[in-house]
């Protein structure tokens, strides 16, 4: 069995956080479920793992929210898409990125985008991690139900911070200060 440790060998997928997505959910919950997401796109940048964004139809839904785009480099894949999970994209499957055998997903909705994705990605034979602190549902049952469902596939459940140092393995790594610096 796999260690079930985060490394840097792995893509991690933001999935759906788009305007008119998060518009209807709990207002509370989606601004700490934003927070923690500037931190992992900002973690994933300073420990070079691979950062992929989905949007969900997005001429109906919007683009991914402007304080995320802000953060995100100029290369990295964004990926329109109407499937509910984005494993199946091609341009994801065509990408040598789509090797690393662990996927860590965060975002929308939990029990639909993010269920179906981490299903498909367990069935490929990935090790899939949720980040449970920067996934949201419009309603808690249905995040809840989705985060149960997930951990007794096989999933992962983790933290945003867990995600952040793991890969490290250590305070001498040499991106540890600024990686903790997105915590405090």
């Amino acid at each position: 069995m796999k260690p079930a440790i985060a490394s840097t060998d792995a893509v991690w997928m933001l999935i759906d956080v788009q305007t008119r997505l998060c518009d209807v959910m709990p207002p509370e919950a989606m601004a700490n479920v934003i927070k923690n997401i500037q931190r992992l796109i900002q973690g994933a940048q300073l420990l070079n793992i691979p950062l992929w964004v989905t949007e969900q139809y997005p001429e109906k839904l919007g683009d991914t929210l402007p304080e995320l785009q802000t953060l995100l480099p100029d290369y990295t894949p964004r990926i329109p898409k109407l499937a509910f999970s984005a494993w199946h994209e091609s341009a994801f499957q065509e990408s040598s990125v789509s090797v690393a055998p662990q996927v860590v997903l965060f975002g929308l909705e939990t029990h639909i985008c993010v269920l179906q994705t981490a299903q498909d990605a367990l069935a490929a034979g990935k090790q899939v991690f949720v980040v449970e602190d920067a996934v949201i549902s419009r309603t808690e049952a249905n995040r809840n139900n989705a985060i149960a469902r997930m951990r007794s596939a096989g999933c992962i459940i983790t933290n945003t911070e867990s995600m952040l140092f793991e890969p490290m393995q250590g305070a001498t790594h040499a991106q540890f200060k600024a990686v903790s610096a997105l915590i405090r």
